[in-house]
Order: C-alpha cells, then sequence, then structure tokens
C-alpha cells in the first residue's frame, strides 16, 4: 500500500518496517526434520531485518542492524545462510533490491562506491555514483528508480554538501553502472522516470525510454513552496554546451506551471503530483496517464485536501483511490474514501468516517486478486470523537462492488472486526495474499473492534463473505502453496512463544508445532515469497531476555510433510461469488473463476512461483454496475446534486446563464466495471442542465465598481482586522477576514467574519459572547486562526472560519508577557504554549508542547523566557524536530545568579534539552540564522552569536572599532538573502537613538558595515525596509546630522539595489503632481537634493509596507523632494514603477494605498481629511480615476485587500461619528476577460516581460543575473487569472564590481572603494588555517568579498582574479599539487617547444636556399644584394621560425595542463576512475563540495559529468607517480 501525506505522501510500511529491524551473525544451523515441519535456527547477536526475496526464487538476502552491517544470503528459503561474498561489510549502509529485474540487488554505503549484483547475489561488483548517499528524510528508502522497461536504466539520489551544507543531486546510469554515473541534476527533491509503472507509458516509445522528471528546488534555503516540476527527455543536459539546461515544466493545471511540488507517485497506470501553497496548509492533486496532458484531481466540494491529510491508496488498474481526512482532531483522525472516474480525475465518495492514524495509514485493504472487493476500517461514533474527545468506536465493513456498497463482516451470526493498517504487526498486505479467496485477520466478536491483545485469528476462503474463528489470541500469519498452507505464530509482548501453527484445510483444524530446543520467541515479521506459492517460511524474532536479547531467523520448511503433488481431481473450480444456489455472482460486471485445490485434499500443488489466473465471463449491465457521479450523493435510491454541475469545456463560453447544456445524469459507470451494456436507456445517460448550474456562487459582471457599505454599532475607536487566506490552488473562491472592534483601555466588541471580502458580516455562534483578549493568526498557514480566552479554552480554525473548535491550553495564558504561541513551519499541527504556572503566590512561565494541535500537552521546560520550533525541511543541516529555548539556569525567579542559558533539543518525544550558551540575554530567528546576544558583565558589553544548526554558536566577529555596550540594543533585520542585516545601536539617547546596520557573511559569524547612522526609535524600530518580491532592494532612513546633539535628527533616505552593498540617495522627480518643478533638482539624487520618504518607525500600522509581493517594481511611499525629510503633515505621495530606479508624485497630501489584481490595481484613500471618494490606477500610476464610495465625507483610517495581492476587491475602513464602519469596493465588474500569455506572440500577449534594473550597471544584472518577470501591459483590459511565475526567467552575468561587498575591517569611503578602517588591520588570513587545520589554503585580503547572494560567473571580477591564494603553513605540498604544474607539463611546455623550435630553425636555415631561394628572389636569375649567412638575416630568421612553433605548439601545452590539472582535480576529489569513496567521514579523501554560490540559487552551475569523461581525463598516468 502506498501512502501519500504530508508533502504528498506518507513513508512506506515497508521501509518502516525495514528501519525496525534488521542483520545476522553467523553461526551454524541445525535442521529438525519429522512428520511436520522442518525447522531450522540461526542464532543471532543482532536484530535482523526484513527477509528479502529475490521474485521467483527461494534466494534470500537481509542485512545486520548495527556496524558491522554484514549482508547474509540464502539459497534455500532461509534454512542456510552465508555472508554475501565481494562486499565490504564494514561500510555497508543500505539493501535495495532492483525492482523490475528478478535478479539484481545493491548494497549502498554512506560515500559514492556501492556494490551490485545481477545474479541473485552470488557475486558482487563495485559500481560508482559519482555522489554520496543522501541522508535527507525524505530521501531514505528511495535512493534509486528503475526503469520498467529497461533494467540498465537507473536514478540514484545523493548530495553533495560544503561543510554542513547539504544539496541534493540526482545521478543517472544508462548502463546498469557498468560505468560512473552521470549528473541528471543538481538541486532535486526527488526524480522519476515516467516509465516507473509497467503499465504507465506516454505513448511514446522514446519518451518511455528517456523522459526523466525531477522536483527541482529554487536554491538551498527554498521553501517547498517554491519547488518546480521539471521534465526532461535528454538527462537535462545543457542546450548547446551553455547553463541553460534542456528541459521544461509541464502545464499542470491548464494555465501554465505550477510551484510547490512536494512529491510524485506513481499508481499504476497513473502518475500524480501532489503541490502544495505558500503559507496554506490547503494541497492539490494534478493527474496524468501519458505525462503530456496533465488533469487536476476535483474532489467533491467539503473534501479539501490539506497536508498530512490524504492518502492515496492500493488502486486499480482503472481508477485511483484516495482517502482524504475528514475531521479536524489530528490526535483521533477520520477520512473519508473516495474513488476516481478512469483518468483519475473527479472523485466520488465510497464511504464516510474511515478510520486513520497520525501517520496517515488508512484501514483499506484489496483482497488479493479479486476484483471489487476490499475491507476499510470506519468509526461508529464519529460525531463524539469530534466534538468530545471520545474514543473511537471502530467497525469493520467490507464491500464486493469496488466500494458501492458495504456490508458487515460475519462468522456464524456474529459481527466481526478486524486489526488493519493502523495497526500494522506484519509485513506485506494484512488480510490476503495471491491465494484464491483466502483471508485471515485478528479480530474479535461483538459490536466494536476491541485491544489488539484481546483479538483472535480469523479465516476466510471465499474472499471475506464468510468467516471462521482460528487460534485465539492475536497472531502473525502468512499464506503458502496457494493457500494449501496457512502458517501462523501467537503474537506477543513478552519471549514466551515456543510453538508455530498451522492449517492444510483452509483454517477448519489447525496443527501446533513446538520449536525446537525449548526455544522460546518474541516475533517480529513472518514472511514468505511475494506470491505465496512456496512450502518455506522465514520468521525473525527475539530470544533471550529483556536484559541481555539476542535475536534468530527461524526456516520453516513444509517441503516434506506430503509428499503427494496435487492431481486434477484434487482442484475445484472456485467462484469469487456465489448466490444461495451456488450460481456465480457478477461482481464489476463479470464473474472470476479460479482453479484452486480442495480444502481437505491430502496434496501440495507445488507450483512455486506461478500465480493463480482467474477465468472471467462480462455480465449485462444492472442497477448495480452504477454509482452517483462527482458532486452527486445518494437519497433514496437517487443520485442528488450536492455541488455544482461539471459542464463540457466548449459549454458556458457566452457568460449565459440561461445557456443549457448536456451533462450527467447524476450516475456513472463505476470505474473498471466490465459489464455488457444492454439495449435501450441507460442510468449515466446525459441530461440537459443550465450554466447557471455549474457555478456556485454568481460572479459580478454589471461592468461597474460595486460598493457595499456595512457599520458596526457600538462606542469604539479602532478595527482589530486579519485576513484569512485561501491556498492559490484552493478550489474555493471565499475571501475571509476577521474582525472586531475595539475601545481603547476598554475592551473589544464580538468577532466578525466575513467570506466575501466584506460584503455581508456575521458573528460565529461559537464565539457569542466568549471573552477573547486575544486574536492570532498562525505564523505560517495564513488559513488558521486562535482566539484566546481570558481562561484556558482557545477556539481555532484550520478552515478560514467555516468550522470553530476548541481545545484546553495547558496553563494560564501570561496576559503581561510574549505571544502565548510558537509554530512549526512544516507541520501546522505542532504548537508550543507558553502559559502562566502559579504555585501560591510564585508565578513562572512554562513551556508546552503539543504534535496535535493541542488534543494532548506535554511540558517542555520550567522558568523559560521563550521557546521555538527552529527545525524545518528548507534546512536539511537542522534535525526537523528541533527546539531551542531560553531558560533559567537554575527553576526560580531569583534574577542574581541566575542567568538565561539557551538549551536546544532534537530528541523527540523525550525532548531531554542540552546546553548551548550560558549566560544570553535573548535569541532572535531570521531565514537560516539563529542570533544570539550575551552580557559580558566583566567588561560591561553585549556580544552576539550566530548559528546555522542550532547547536554550535560562533561569536559574531564585528570590526575591530565595534564595541557594543550592554546598554545598546541589537535588532535581528530581515535577513532573506542569505546574510544576516543585524541592526547595532551606536546612539542611545532617547529622541536621538541611531545606529549601524552591519551585514554579515553566508554563516553569520563575520560582518561589514553596511551603513552607519540609520535612524530607530525609542523602541528601537528601525527605519529599515526591503521591497517585497524583489532580490536585495533595500530603504533606510540615515540621521545626517550625527554631530549634532542640540537640533532634531535630519533624515535622509538612501535606497540599495544590491542588498546593502552599496548605497545612493533616491532620485527625485522633476515635477510635482501638478506639473510644478521643485525648489530643487538632481538627477540622481544627493545629500542637497533627493526624494526622502517617511520610514517604519512613522507608520501607524506596521503592516504596513512600501510594497506588495505580486506588485512586481510598485513601491509607495510619502514624503517629499528637498534635502532632508520633512514633516509627515506636510508629505505628499510618491510612487516607483521601476524598483526606485524613478519615481514620481501622484497625489498631494499623505495618501494610504493597497495593490489589488497582482500589481493591476492600485488604489489610493486620503489619510486625515474627511472624503467620499478614493482614487484608483488601472495602469500602474499613469493616470488616476475618482470612485465615489459615500454620500457623505467620513474618515477613511485604513485600506486593505488580501495580503497576496491578488484579489480585485478592497476594503476601506473608517469612522462616521462615532460609528466604524467597512466598505468593499469589488472592481471584478469592471472586466470579466482573464489575461492570456502567448509566449510565441508577444503583441498578442496581455503581459510583458520587465527586468529590474542596477543604477551603476547599465546590464540590468542584479546580484549575477537578470530577473524577467511578467507583468500585465498597462494597456489591456483583462484580469489575472492565476498566480504569475515570480520569476519567469533568468540569465548569469559576469562578476562586476557590485557582485562583490567589503570584507571585515574596510569600509566604503567617498568614492565608492573599500578602504581600510583608519587605525586597524586587515582580518588575519592566516587565522582560517588555524581554525581548522584539514584547510591548504587561504586567500590574500583585498578588501572585497562576493556578495552571498550573488551568482555571476566570470569577467573581470571573476573570484579567480579576485581572490589570490597561499598555501597554509605544513600544507605547502599539497597546494603546489593542486595549483602547481608538473614536470611533464614543463616537459611539455619547454622543452618539447623549445626543441621543435630548433628543429624548424635548423631546417629553415638548412632549406633556405634550397625551398625559397634567395631572400628577394622572383626567379628571373637576378643576384640579391643581401646573404642568407649575414648574420643580420639568419639569425631573425631563427626567431621567427621559434615563435612560429612555440605559438603552434600552444594547444598541446594546454590541453597537456588540462589533463594534468584534471588528473590531479580527480585524485583528490575522489572521483577518480579508479575508484571512489565509501563515507564522506573517510580520511581516505576529501569529499567533492560546490561552491556556495551553487547553492545561492537553484537553476545556474550544472556542471553535467560528460559520457567520455574517462577518455577525456584519463586514467592515472606517470606524470601523477
Amino acid at each position: 500500500m502506498r501512502s501519500f501525506a504530508s508533502r504528498g505522501a506518507a513513508s512506506s510500511a515497508w521501509w518502516s518496517a525495514l528501519v525496525l529491524l534488521v542483520a545476522l551473525l553467523s553461526t551454524a544451523s541445525t535442521v529438525y526434520a519429522k512428520d511436520e515441519p522442518a525447522i531450522a535456527i540461526k542464532e543471532l547477536k543482532n536484530a535482523p531485518s526484513i527477509a528479502k526475496y529475490f521474485p521467483r526464487s527461494n534466494v534470500v538476502l537481509f542485512q545486520e542492524s548495527e556496524s558491522p552491517r554484514t549482508v547474509w544470503r540464502s539459497t534455500d528459503g532461509g534454512a542456510t545462510w552465508d555472508k554475501a561474498n565481494g562486499i565490504d561489510h564494514e561500510k555497508s549502509f543500505a539493501l535495495v533490491m532492483h525492482k523490475y529485474d528478478p535478479d539484481r540487488a545493491y548494497v549502498l554505503t554512506l560515500g559514492n562506491t556501492h556494490w551490485k549484483t545481477s545474479d541473485k547475489g552470488k557475486t558482487w561488483d563495485e559500481f560508482y555514483t559519482n555522489a554520496y548517499t543522501s541522508d535527507f528524510d525524505y530521501t531514505i528508502g528511495n535512493w534509486m528508480v528503475f526503469h520498467a522497461d529497461n533494467p540498465d536504466k537507473i536514478l540514484f539520489t545523493g548530495m553533495e554538501c560544503e561543510g554542513f551544507f547539504c544539496e541534493e543531486v540526482t545521478m543517472y546510469t544508462t548502463n546498469g553502472f557498468d560505468k560512473k554515473a552521470a549528473l541528471l541534476r543538481r538541486s532535486t527533491q526527488g526524480c522519476w522516470w515516467a516509465k516507473s509503472s509497467e503499465i504507465f507509458t506516454t505513448g511514446d516509445p522514446d519518451l518511455d525510454a528517456d523522459r526523466t522528471l525531477c522536483i527541482v528546488r529554487s536554491g538551498m534555503f527554498s521553501s517547498t513552496d517554491e519547488n518546480r516540476l521539471c521534465l526532461s527527455d535528454n538527462y537535462f543536459k545543457p542546450i548547446d554546451g551553455g547553463e541553460t539546461l534542456d528541459e521544461k515544466e509541464p502545464n499542470l493545471n491548464g494555465a501554465g506551471p505550477i510551484q510547490g511540488v512536494v512529491n510524485i507517485v506513481e499508481v499504476k497506470k497513473y502518475l500524480l503530483v501532489a503541490t502544495t501553497s505558500p503559507r496554506s496548509a490547503e494541497m492539490a492533486l494534478f493527474v496524468t496517464d501519458d505525462t503530456k496532458v496533465w488533469h487536476r484531481a476535483v474532489f467533491p466540494q467539503d473534501h479539501q485536501l490539506v497536508q498530512s491529510g490524504y492518502t492515496v491508496l492500493e488502486s486499480t488498474n482503472y481508477s485511483i483511490q484516495v482517502d482524504v481526512r475528514s475531521n479536524k482532531r489530528t490526535s483521533a483522525p477520520m477520512g473519508t474514501l473516495l474513488t476516481s472516474n478512469s483518468n483519475g480525475t473527479y472523485f466520488t465518495r465510497n464511504i464516510e468516517h474511515t478510520n486513520r492514524n497520525v501517520r496517515a495509514a488508512v484501514d483499506f485493504e484489496k483482497v488479493t486478486g479479486i476484483r471489487g472487493v476490499f475491507l476499510v476500517n470506519r468509526v461508529d461514533n464519529w460525531e463524539d470523537v469530534e466534538k468530545d474527545e471520545a474514543e473511537k468506536k471502530i467497525k469493520t465493513a467490507i464491500t464486493f462492488d469496488d466500494g458501492r456498497t458495504f456490508g458487515v463482516v460475519k462468522a456464524d451470526d456474529d459481527d466481526v472486526h478486524l486489526h488493519s493498517i493502523t495497526e500494522m504487526n506484519n509485513v506485506g498486505p494484512q488480510f490476503s495474499s495471491p491465494a484464491p479467496g483466502l483471508v485471515m485477520g485478528n479480530g474479535n466478536r461483538g459490536k466494536y473492534l476491541k485491544d489488539y491483545w484481546e483479538s483472535s485469528l480469523y479465516v476466510s476462503d471465499d474472499a471475506g463473505k464468510t468467516w471462521v474463528e482460528g487460534p485465539e489470541g492475536p497472531h502473525k500469519y502468512e499464506f503458502g502453496d496457494q493457500g494449501s498452507i496457512l502458517l501462523a505464530v501467537q503474537d506477543s509482548k513478552d519471549i514466551d512463544v515456543h510453538e508455530l501453527k498451522y492449517s492444510l484445510d483452509h483454517g477448519k483444524k489447525w496443527t501446533t508445532t513446538k520449536l525446537p530446543d525449548e526455544l522460546s520467541i518474541l516475533p517480529w515479521t513472518l514472511t514468505t515469497t511475494p506470491d505465496s506459492t512456496s512450502l518455506k517460511f522465514v520468521l525473525t524474532a527475539r530470544t533471550g531476555s529483556k536484559e541481555s536479547p539476542s535475536y534468530c531467523v527461524v526456516s520453516i520448511d513444509f517441503e516434506g510433510l506430503h509428499e503427494d503433488t496435487c492431481k486434477d481431481d484434487d482442484m475445484e473450480e472456485w467462484h469469487a461469488r456465489k448466490d444461495d444456489d451456488g450460481k456465480p455472482i457478477c461482481v464489476m460486471g463479470q464473474t472470476q473463476k479460479f482453479q484452486r485445490r480442495k480444502k481437505d485434499a491430502k496434496c501440495f500443488i507445488k507450483k512455486e512461483f506461478k500465480e493463480p489466473v482467474p477465468e472471467t465471463s462480462r455480465c449485462d449491465c444492472t442497477a448495480a454496475d452504477f454509482e452517483c457521479d462527482f458532486n452527486f450523493i445518494p437519497d433514496g435510491g437517487e443520485c442528488k446534486l450536492e455541488g455544482p454541475v461539471l459542464a463540457p469545456q466548449e459549454a458556458c463560453r457566452a457568460n449565459n446563464p440561461d445557456e443549457t447544456f448536456m451533462g450527467s445524469s447524476g450516475w456513472r459507470l463505476i470505474p473498471g466495471n466490465e459489464c455488457q451494456r444492454t439495449k435501450g436507456g441507460q442510468k449515466d445517460d446525459k441530461k440537459e442542465w443550465k450554466c447557471s448550474d455549474t457555478s456556485s456562487r454568481p460572479g459580478n459582471s454589471t461592468g461597474e465598481i460595486s460598493v457595499a457599505y456595512t457599520p458596526f454599532k457600538g462606542d469604539f475607536d479602532r478595527m482589530e482586522k486579519h485576513y484569512l487566506e485561501r491556498g492559490e490552488l484552493s478550489t474555493y473562491d471565499d475571501e475571509t477576514i476577521i474582525a472586531r472592534p475595539e475601545k481603547i483601555f476598554d475592551g473589544a466588541g464580538d468577532v466578525f467574519i466575513t467570506h466575501d471580502h466584506g460584503k455581508t458580516w456575521s458573528t460565529p455562534k461559537q464565539l457569542k459572547d466568549k471573552e477573547i483578549f486575544a486574536i492570532t493568526t498562525h505564523a505560517y498557514v495564513k488559513d488558521m486562526v486562535f482566539f484566546l480566552t481570558t481562561k484556558n479554552e482557545v477556539y481555532y480554525s484550520t478552515d478560514r472560519g467555516k468550522s470553530i473548535d476548541s481545545f484546553k491550553a495547558p496553563d494560564p495564558l501570561d496576559r503581561q508577557g510574549i505571544t502565548p504561541f510558537s509554530f512549526h513551519p512544516d507541520h501546522p499541527e505542532w504548537l508550543i504554549w507558553h502559559g502562566q504556572k502559579c504555585t501560591g503566590d510564585k508565578c513562572y512561565l512554562e513551556a508546552s508542547y503539543s504534535r496535535d494541535r493541542g488534543d494532548n500537552w506535554h511540558t517542555l521546560k520550567r522558568y523559560v523566557d521563550r521557546c521555538e520550533f527552529t527545525g524545518s525541511k528548507a534546512y536539511g543541516f537542522r534535525n526537523q524536530s528541533q527546539i531551542i529555548c531560553s531558560a533559567r539556569s537554575q527553576e526560580n525567579n531569583d534574577i542574581e545568579n541566575n542567568p538565561l542559558h539557551l538549551l536546544y533539543t532534537d530528541k523527540y518525544p523525550d525532548y531531554d534539552f542540552a546546553v548551548a550558551l550560558e549566560g544570553i540575554t535573548r535569541f532572535a530567528t531570521m531565514a537560516e540564522f539563529i542570533v544570539v546576544a550575551t552580557e559580558n558583565q566583566t567588561e560591561g558589553t553585549l556580544k552576539a552569536l550566530a548559528s546555522l544548526d542550532g547547536k554550535t554558536y560562533a561569536h559574531a566577529h564585528f570590526p575591530l572599532n565595534f564595541q557594543v555596550s550592554h546598554r545598546n540594543s541589537y535588532t535581528v533585520l530581515d535577513s532573506s538573502t542569505h546574510a544576516v542585516n543585524l541592526f547595532v545601536a551606536t546612539e542611545t539617547e532617547k529622541s536621538r537613538r541611531y545606529g549601524s546596520i552591519l551585514k554579515s557573511n553566508s554563516n553569520g559569524t563575520s560582518y561589514v558595515v553596511s551603513i552607519p547612522g540609520v535612524n530607530a526609535d525609542d523602541e528601537w524600530y528601525v527605519d529599515f525596509e526591503k521591497m517585497l518580491g524583489l532580490e536585495g532592494v533595500v530603504l533606510v532612513n540615515t540621521v545626517g546630522n550625527l554631530d549634532s546633539d542640540s537640533e532634531p535628527k535630519n533624515l535622509q533616505s538612501r535606497i540599495s539595489h544590491n542588498d546593502g552593498a552599496l548605497w545612493s540617495f533616491l532620485p527625485p522627480p522633476q515635477e510635482d503632481a501638478e506639473g510644478k518643478p521643485y525648489s530643487c533638482s538632481s538627477r540622481e539624487g544627493d545629500a542637497y537634493c533627493a526624494l526622502h520618504i517617511h520610514g517604519f518607525t512613522e507608520r501607524p500600522d506596521r503592516g504596513k509596507t512600501y510594497s506588495s509581493e505580486s506588485a512586481i517594481g510598485l513601491m509607495f511611499g510619502t514624503g517629499n523632494v528637498g534635502p532632508i525629510l520633512g514633516n509627515a503633515k506636510d508629505a505628499d505621495t510618491f510612487m516607483t514603477q521601476d524598483a526606485g530606479m524613478t519615481w514620481k508624485e501622484i497625489k498631494k497630501g499623505s495618501w494610504s494605498w493597497s495593490f489589488g489584481d497582482q500589481g493591476s490595481i492600485v488604489v489610493i484613500a486620503q489619510r486625515n481629511k474627511k472624503t467620499k471618494s478614493v482614487s484608483y490606477s488601472l495602469d500602474r500610476g499613469d493616470t488616476w480615476q475618482d470612485k465615489e464610495f459615500h454620500n457623505s465625507e467620513v474618515f477613511i483610517t485604513d485600506i486593505t485587500t488580501v495580503r497576496s495581492g491578488s484579489s480585485r476587491n478592497f476594503i476601506l475602513w473608517g469612522q462616521n461619528g462615532k460609528e466604524l464602519f467597512a466598505i468593499n469596493l469589488d472592481f471584478s465588474g469592471l472586466t470579466d476577460k482573464p489575461c492570456i500569455h502567448d509566449e510565441d506572440d508577444s503583441d498578442k500577449s496581455d503581459y510583458e516581460l520587465w527586468s529590474p534594473e542596477h543604477p551603476l550597471q547599465p546590464n540590468r544584472c542584479l546580484f549575477g543575473h537578470k530577473n524577467y518577470y511578467l507583468r500585465k501591459k498597462k494597456d489591456r483590459k483583462c484580469y489575472n487569472e492565476r498566480k504569475l511565475q515570480q520569476v519567469y526567467k533568468f540569465e548569469t552575468c559576469e562578476c562586476t564590481r557590485e557582485d562583490y561587498e567589503c570584507d571585515y575591517n574596510y569600509e566604503l569611503d567617498s568614492h565608492n572603494y573599500c578602504t581600510l578602517v583608519e587605525g586597524l588591520r586587515p582580518k588575519d588570513p592566516l587565522q582560517m588555517c588555524r581554525d581548522d587545520p584539514e584547510q591548504t589554503e587561504y586567500h590574500e585580503p583585498t578588501g572585497l568579498r562576493r556578495i552571498p547572494l550573488t551568482t555571476c560567473k566570470g569577467g573581470t571580477f571573476d573570484p579567480d582574479n579576485v581572490f589570490k591564494v597561499h598555501p597554509c603553513p605544513g600544507h605547502e605540498e599539497e597546494f603546489e599539487k593542486k595549483h602547481g604544474v608538473s614536470g611533464v607539463v614543463i616537459f611539455f611546455a619547454v622543452v618539447v617547444p623549445i626543441t621543435v623550435a630548433a628543429l624548424v630553425g635548423w631546417w629553415v636555415y638548412n632549406n633556405w636556399q634550397a625551398q625559397f631561394g634567395q631572400f628577394g628572389q622572383i626567379r628571373l636569375g637576378e643576384q640579391s644584394g643581401l646573404d642568407s649567412d649575414a648574420p643580420w638575416v639568419k639569425y631573425p630568421v631563427i626567431v621567427v621560425s621559434a615563435v612560429v612553433a612555440v605559438v603552434g605548439a600552444l594547444p598541446l601545452v594546454a590541453s597537456s595542463i588540462w589533463r594534468t590539472v584534471s588528473s590531479t582535480y580527480r585524485r583528490f576529489s575522489g572521483r577518480g576512475e579508479s575508484g571512489g569513496r565509501y563515507g564522506w567521514l573517510s580520511s581516505s579523501g576529501p569529499r567533492r563540495f560546490t561552491t556556495r554560490d551553487s547553492f545561492a540559487r537553484g537553476r545556474g552551475d550544472y556542471a553535467i559529468v560528460d559520457e567520455d569523461e574517462g577518455e577525456l581525463l584519463g586514467d592515472a598516468s606517470d606524470d601523477e607517480v
């Protein structure tokens, strides 16, 4: 069974079992053969893994659990074992069986050298993957992907690392690893062959052969929201040898590529792609049956897909089955089983309230080989479980018509309930095997399923129709000889099992046989060949005692029990279903008939590895062959419409609600049903519908901007408001806002909610009259909100307020303290709660955690200051469960001698903390960095430290003239560009506060001054803001009069286009909004005349921003033109369309702004002044129009829309007298035409490509590349139907000065040069050699360092030209080998050219007259006046000849140098043809690392391993000796 959850897919049950068990120790096997099964025991010291069979054979492998992880092999079904020959077992890590070739298997190491077999493990050979085995969580167990048609084609998932920064890389082979693997693609999160299933096909043999699909990350620290799906038909090779890869993004949703791809899964003849949306738990599934045309999987309206909330089940060749979690309680999950139509697109319900567990496993299993039969467990008391946190009462149901109807499981007249997938106690299928009609399970009689340890074994030999009770107690069980043998061993909690049970008559009678030598075991797994045709079984178990456990592998062989082989009269015809008269019944439109052994026959079939094949015959279609279609539900024998009707693609294009079309009747033929249609009408005949039936909500097609006014009664001062946004791929169309009127210092009113962006409002009944103290939204999931009460009750919604649930907080809210919640970035249900715990009059803060959204709480740490989740999928160098806390060293409230310590833990579920730092003041997290402030009480200074892994912290090295007093403050600013931006206060006097912004290197430890004198307010908020949606564009306000203590601060605005490396003034417009010139002018802005903008410290609403992530290049601000920033009351409103390169004044006075439709609509409203109209622009601010929204003038306090900027609705918030109000402005009526992007015809396209510029770089390069964005053309009357891809395309640039910033102890001078700070020295370059004894070289100080974000290559500022290298002391020889030239190269470069030159010169001299005659001769016999022997003729000729010879030899010299350097590199990188590396902890050679810049973005630096690399680089040659 395959699961598909969290990132789209839950871990495979097979791999979970593999991690649970492992390995053998070689001891002699003792064989016991009587009139009963022969039993062989192998005693072990370590736990054995699951036995892995080579298909259609009795050859078995397994691996030991602890080093040495020895691989063992048996050729007789487990009776005897030998170590696999040819493997270095000390280095073996994982055992992988080839999925499609029955003779191949692989043993992987942690390095790049592994072993393979092609003869069922008889012999093993080394192979090289050229990448180290990946240890990312999502990769474990999925290292190799096999081509279904060609067993030689294999994908290998590895990784490349720089320090502890690792990035996944995928390699490939087309020759079964006979040669070294070649690079497929870097920055991957999994790659697959299109032909990953035997029955899947693209429809094109060439594409089947070579097409690959990869999930591609956008960068090393990128979130899964940015992942893309790329496919290639030639292994992602560069186009024309350049940097652009031959790849394309498939059109998943019909409108273009989709970001947020988290997983791909192969399901029979389908490929499924799971995607997620930024800051949303909602997900989407896309399906294809050829990789060319994709469809979104459409589910019933009340079943949305969420992370960890759906599981793709074992499906059929004709449909996909998915279980979708349907309740909110994550600790007691339940689901709805859905089945798709034949192309996997539309899903309908089968059964509600299925039983799930927290790992997304579902109690669902098909009966192997029998069409239409499967068993499920469902929760009978689902309402109590959802509302009252009751224990589940589970019942087992069975269907014989593929889920259309369900019945109970019966033993005699009793209901039987069976334990299933959520409680797996063995490997493989839980109930059935290829044995026809034979089913077994652990369960009990009664109303509900009881505890597992109260169960007994039940058996059915008619595919689940009737059952008989077998041995008492729970058992592990298996089928053998096509069902002739049923083997069971009792399960136990202790090492007390000493017998086996078997039945040879389908479970009517059971025989017991003792284990030899009074052996007692605790059984682990019982298994046999995958086809259940063998007479041999393998049992793994624990023996010994709890204090001193040992292990064993037990072989059970029934070969000698019966000598007879079944004859024809021992066989019977068995029909999958029969009626009471014994006649065959149709199942899924056909009857099925098998040949199987009679239950009382005294023989074995003995047809090993030949699975039984059924005979089928078709039946006429009846009502039982149909089910309710998509968006219809059963209702008294009919199918009732539950949602919108699906219209054909060509219907309803005229936007006429009365137009009709032929659509579904409400019925459909069950997918996979083979019934034969009869003459006449059919239940699924098409029916006429109106186009109005296709929409759940009427649209606004008035051609006008609509206005909806809502007053809020009561005496209130302001509105608290929270937007809850749906995911970008959501099938819903709501736009939800939660609002609450407040009166300052005097409480708040009721909570209001709107789902139509403010047109209608209501108060949720669950929140009515509740004392809501605070409302907080989830930090990482934008559609989740929490309502905190003054008591322990917390109300929450995970679906944007459609339903509201609650939980009890472990401790009361600390009303004066910090925000009580900490959220996990990847797991929305993981919470940390900070509550106030009191004992008498002593109170302290206690942190508790929950992994099921408050259903269950566990104490994390007492006397804490703050705790945070710091683990994340985006940061592979941290444990995903990691938590850090600042807490008192002693558990009391005394401040003296009880400093705060920084603690961390990776150990879930125990969460035992370790001390990372002592004596800290606070910590902050920003992007990948954890920054901590510590106080040196002796020196009275404040120090900063930084960490990436949360465990080890390095001191932040500030410039030497930077000493930070303990009274000063640090503010960690937005650090989303792989460097920490740290504000350090340098002036602490109130009303005069300012400081310097320091920028770190890529690990957050070495800082340089980016810009000094940056303004801060008295609360240490800083005038610093990044432009959203663009890289590295930053605005700050600086204090121009730093030396003056008597006058107010004179502020000046500065902008950087390269992440703070260089700063400039804002260029002022040439004229104001009225067309008048300003009192000063400047082309580029300077200290005497520039545009100055009021910054973050003066913003009334700190949630407002200059820009929007979706409105690329647009930015607003209020300010003035002049030498300094003026009073806010006198400010005018300015905007830029090109990311701050140019500005214009759009309105006099101060206006609020909001961006809609991804920047296509801009709405502004005047501040602090009564008005009854707003202005709006549809052309990015070129022209403005007014819209009256009220019949009288009112105060507008704010204008808002969804944070993503994608909506065409806005809300004006304001006050009319004492009444607060909200006004909805709906712009969707202006156009109903979606914008179209035509890549082939730019004139027809509604979009244009725009690229930001750098003021000092005319080539438009920023951070080493040019990014191109799609923006709607200003003159097009259409709307953006989908989110525009953030970066449409990019180009890599050559390195220039702008790709560098000042190094440690250097600063920009007035000429923008990096000069050494007066009185300081450069950082000692040898320090890096002292810090790392393995370091072989260091860089000579230049005053420059590369900006971490840049991806530039080559050019005059190429790193090889800028940074000169020298050997570290003691590593001169290694340095020389790496950078020097060998004797062979010298020989070819010097001796050979000189020798050749001498020979050429000699030849020219001796053949002068013979070949050319005398100088100047024209063959007329006249004597020249020049003598060829004259020195002024002879020696110049020799010199010229030598020069010609040397020039001619240069290509050979270059080739020789290249070969030598390449060979040297291969020797040191471990990539030589002659050998590899087994593990990156090995001392035999360094691991191959990529450069930091290759991680800065995910789309550059793709060096391909050429197929002829061995020839190009050569083998180890004499010049390497």
